[in-house]
């Protein structure tokens, strides 16, 4: 086993298997054999899939030997959030709802990055139905922070970041509704991207709220998750040669997202925002009004999508979930249809306000989470603990979600504290070549 490897990069492994240095089989099995052997393993892959990694490796192998590569990531392999179909494998969304459901066709993105060459290690860990940003899942697994394994690791794609901070994966794949994907990267030192709403297709992707739900990579470095998005998306790979921050202009988002922040999670944003106006951006500071409303509308907004799905099935068998989640999606019930409605008609025009208000700046910036992990067994011991620190967390990044963003964190050098760049819908291809230059600013 190469541990060097589990600490690469997803682009620098690709670059290595091009250069003839690195065999596919060999680094697949090297991950593999890694997670077989980690003692935190379990906490993290609610369950491996061996031989179709094997059997993707033993055709990268191939294909680098005939110089046929797909790409610069095929023979790289590649973990799976466990609410992405999987052929033959169990798909369980961290839920006993769904104990034993084997899907018989992968989802669209699974098949895209299999086309292309990725290998697949194996599904992950993840709060019961994608429902918490805390990444807390008595039921299955609570996978452990890179800095604490007694801490929470952000959710709801927990597995899916810890694979990657643990060296068990070289990249991942998660699931945002609120938050999801940047929580745990946040937490764990990672980039994280959420896609715009509606951009990659949730074909085969089990649902928490459909008109929310985005898909996108968890990642060592930000040229990593632009790799990954395009394999995603099903588009050319953004060009982040020559990214720069000279002249962007930058706009710090005051109302809301700079409330009750952590001490450390304040003093690395500030830190954050000192590396990048010495890399040449602009940065301003004002607070958006429309922000403070919209976070309002969002109790009628999540919820009630969120039981209209699953209303059903969770009362069909409600004594099988964590507690605080299935309460979380029984407030839910409470909205009328007219509420709902109305709330979508008024986030329309909130988004349309937000959109004119920050037309003239190139990134929106906020923390990425205005929190830091608290301690497993406090938030187990506590239901309203964990209620108020869930929301906490998820505060700063349902402001994306909420204005129909694309948005993306970086790890500030700080742990567990990352740094969110917001930038309008279906702009990611921008957003990762800003996100190259202030990765490098930060760096140093």
């Amino acid at each position: 086993m190469n541990d060097t490897w589990r600490s690469m990069s997803a682009a620098d492994l690709g670059r290595k298997i091009d250069e003839g240095e690195i065999c596919p089989l060999d680094l697949t099995a090297c991950f593999l054999d890694a997670i077989d052997s980690h003692p935190l393993a379990p906490r993290i892959y609610a369950r491996t899939m061996r031989q179709a990694a094997m059997d993707g490796a033993m055709a990268a192998r191939g294909r680098a030997r005939s110089g046929m590569r797909r790409g610069p990531l095929d023979g790289v392999p590649v973990s799976w959030k466990d609410l992405f179909d999987t052929a033959g494998t169990a798909t369980e969304a961290g839920s006993a709802l769904l104990k034993g459901r084997t899907p018989d066709r992968d989802a669209l993105v699974v098949a895209r990055l299999t086309r292309a060459g990725l290998p697949p290690l194996g599904k992950t860990h993840m709060t019961e139905l994608a429902f918490s940003g805390l990444g807390v899942n008595p039921i299955t697994a609570s996978p452990p922070c890179i800095h604490d394994p007694d801490r929470a690791s952000g959710g709801s794609s927990s597995g899916a970041a810890t694979s990657v901070a643990w060296g068990l994966a070289p990249v991942a794949i998660g699931s945002d509704t609120g938050g999801s994907v940047r929580v745990p990267s946040a937490w764990n030192d990672l980039v994280g991207l959420k896609t715009t709403a509606g951009r990659i297709p949730l074909t085969g992707v089990v649902p928490l709220a459909a008109r929310f739900d985005t898909i996108g990579p968890l990642a060592r470095t930000v040229e990593d998750a632009a790799l990954t998005f395009a394999l995603l998306d099903g588009s050319a790979a953004p060009d982040l040669r020559g990214a720069s921050l000279s002249g962007t202009r930058m706009l710090v988002l005051e109302s809301v997202a700079l409330d009750d922040l952590h001490a450390t999670a304040a003093a690395g944003f500030e830190t954050a925002l000192g590396h990048l106006s010495r890399a040449g951006a602009r940065i301003d500071r004002a607070p958006l009004p429309m922000i403070a409303e919209a976070m309002g509308l969002a109790a009628i907004l999540f919820t009630a999508e969120c039981y209209g799905t699953w209303g059903d099935t969770i009362e069909a068998n409600p004594d099988v979930m964590f507690p605080p989640v299935r309460d979380r999606f029984r407030a839910g019930a409470a909205p009328r249809a007219s509420d709902y409605v109305k709330a979508w008609l008024r986030l329309d025009s909130l988004r349309a306000d937000y959109h004119a208000a920050t037309a003239g700046y190139d990134a929106v910036l906020v923390p990425s989470v205005p929190s830091v992990p608290e301690r497993l067994d406090a938030l187990l011991a506590d239901p309203a603990f964990f209620a108020a620190q869930n929301l906490l967390a998820l505060r700063n990044t349902r402001i994306g979600n909420l204005m129909g963003l694309c948005a993306l964190t970086l790890p500030t050098g700080v742990p567990s504290v990352g740094l969110m760049m917001m930038a309008p819908p279906f702009d990611e291809a921008r957003l990762l070549r800003l996100g190259a230059a202030a990765e490098t600013a930060m760096r140093g």
